[in-house]
């Protein structure tokens, strides 16, 4: 089942953030369709440190995320990781999930391809750049709506085993003092849970 724009529009960034564990992020590129669970998330939002557009600040790069919720966020990061971000709250709340793990589901010869693999490890997917990479998602994808038919995310009802799933500090904003501390990161031990449903779960 889709996403609708109402679960992305809800106020809690963290919530959602911890929701889209276990959905199922997919990508039609250049008539090439690939899928993966997302595994990993980390939650920003204007009103901390870690966030682009803290207090507020607009600029041309992150401009997406004052729209409403349910779009793409997709930045350059080092120059050379194409980085993507579900947006969410309502126009004028800039928040955003930023993905940063997937186990792949369909395609898996087109994950492959794109990431020079022979054969499927259980972190290929793993690291916003690589999950990026794995999909084929680019910077070109800015401000694509994930209720369209480029990338979207599905429900297809995915358990997660409480006890599987973790929360911590973001990784790589130590420039953001107090506010990186913030549990707003969410996860799951892809070696026993994600890997090896991947393999078994039903795919539309």
């Amino acid at each position: 089942m889709l996403l609708t724009r109402d679960f992305y529009q809800r106020e809690d960034v963290v919530q959602i953030a911890k929701d889209l564990i276990g959905k199922v992020l997919v990508t039609n590129i250049d008539g090439k369709i690939s899928s993966g669970i997302i595994c990993e998330t980390e939650a920003y939002s204007e009103r901390e440190k870690g966030c682009h557009a803290y207090l507020g600040k607009k600029t041309a790069r992150n401009e997406v995320m004052f729209g409403e919720g349910g779009f793409a966020y997709v930045y350059l990061c080092y120059g050379i990781h194409h980085l993507f971000n579900v947006v969410t709250n309502v126009s004028g709340c800039a928040e955003a999930v930023l993905i940063r793990g997937i186990v792949p589901l369909d395609g898996i010869e087109h994950v492959l391809l794109r990431r020079k693999k022979q054969q499927l490890l259980p972190n290929i997917g793993i690291g916003p750049g690589n999950m990026s990479v794995s999909l084929g998602i680019k910077t070109t994808h800015n401000t694509t709506d994930l209720l369209g038919d480029t990338i979207w995310i599905e429900d297809r009802a995915i358990e997660i085993d409480e006890g599987k799933l973790f929360c911590g500090s973001r990784i790589g904003i130590d420039y953001a003092g107090e506010d990186a501390l913030l549990p707003w990161r969410f996860w799951v031990d892809i070696n026993s849970w994600g890997y090896k449903n991947a393999k078994i779960v039903s795919t539309k």
